[in-house]
């Protein structure tokens, strides 16, 4: 077999691993609060800036609206969010929170402590995290030119 074929020799292999036991690991901690990593993906966004377009949420996501839509449908019937048509553009959706929503961000903010806990790894620290973040961006940035 040849060296490069290898799955222990693939970077993508190791990527799609880590992403999705981490994603495994938000399961109970959001659980708790009634929500999915994607719909917890959203929430972030919302709340750091609330009232966004159906598309600026899927740009900042690297989702496509199709992908974002049956999501939104879903946490718009939970209740945590409410989509209206622009004022300026009537095509355009505007997502916001709801008091629902709201609230959810104080439930919140103690789920990124506890999975700094639940899968504590020697090799990031507080030192070290910045640069595999600007590494992380740096491939996400490239790959996401790349498929313009």
């Amino acid at each position: 077999m040849q060296e490069q074929l290898k799955l222990d020799n693939q970077l993508c292999f190791r990527l799609y691993t880590a992403a999705r036991l981490i994603t495994q690991a938000y399961h109970p901690l959001l659980s708790g609060i009634g929500l999915t990593y994607p719909q917890y993906l959203v929430m972030m966004v919302l709340w750091e800036q609330d009232a966004q377009p159906v598309n600026d949420i899927a740009k900042k996501l690297y989702l496509e609206t199709n992908t974002v839509t049956p999501l939104l449908k879903r946490m718009e019937a939970e209740g945590f969010i409410s989509r209206s048509k622009g004022k300026a553009d009537a095509r355009q959706v505007i997502v916001k929170l709801t008091p629902k929503g709201r609230k959810l961000e104080s439930q919140a903010s103690c789920i990124p402590f506890q999975l700094g806990q639940a899968v504590a790894c020697r090799s990031i620290t507080p030192e070290t995290a910045p640069g595999l973040y600007e590494m992380l961006d740096d491939l996400i940035h490239t790959l996401s030119s790349a498929g313009r």
